[in-house]
Parts: C-alpha cells; structure tokens; sequence
C-alpha cells in the first residue's frame, strides 16, 4: 500500500473516516467530499435509497445532476444527519 493511501478502518464515514473505493482503496475522507452517489449516501447513512429520494423530494437532502448522474451534497446530507448533535 502505497504512503498516500489510508486503509478503511470501518468507522463511520459520515463524521469523517475514509470512505473506501469498491476496489478496497481508501479516498478522501467522507465528511471532506463535495458529492457522492445515491448509494454512497445510502451507505454512509444508513437510509434506504426508498427514503433518500424521499428526501430529495423534500428538499431536505441536496442533489446537483451532471448529465444524467444525481450527486448528493456531503454539506447537505451531514447537516440533516448531524442537525441534533
């Protein structure tokens, strides 16, 4: 393993451990990211895909579309996660 690359401890991305890579790499720490999937933000959550679109359509979760992709604002699903801490 390279120096710049950090192992997945499986702590709880939402407050900042590396979010890892389907190939077991480790990238930028969650909380540290602009975006992420659909299913990173189900993942990191804890929610059902059911239950983060219901969000969006709430307009309680962020999303921006690039082409046909939906990414979900770390900012945004933090702050609704986080909100009574």
């Amino acid at each position: 393993m390279r120096e710049s690359q950090q192992s997945c401890s499986g702590a709880n991305p939402i407050v900042g451990a590396p979010y890892p890579k389907p190939n077991g790499e480790a990238t930028i720490p969650f909380a540290e990211r602009l975006t992420c999937s659909v299913a990173e933000a189900c993942a990191a959550s804890g929610l059902g895909r059911t239950k983060l679109y219901e969000l969006i359509a709430e307009e309680r979760v962020a999303t921006t579309t690039i082409g046909r992709r939906r990414l979900v604002l770390v900012r945004s699903l933090r702050s609704l996660l986080l909100r009574d801490l």
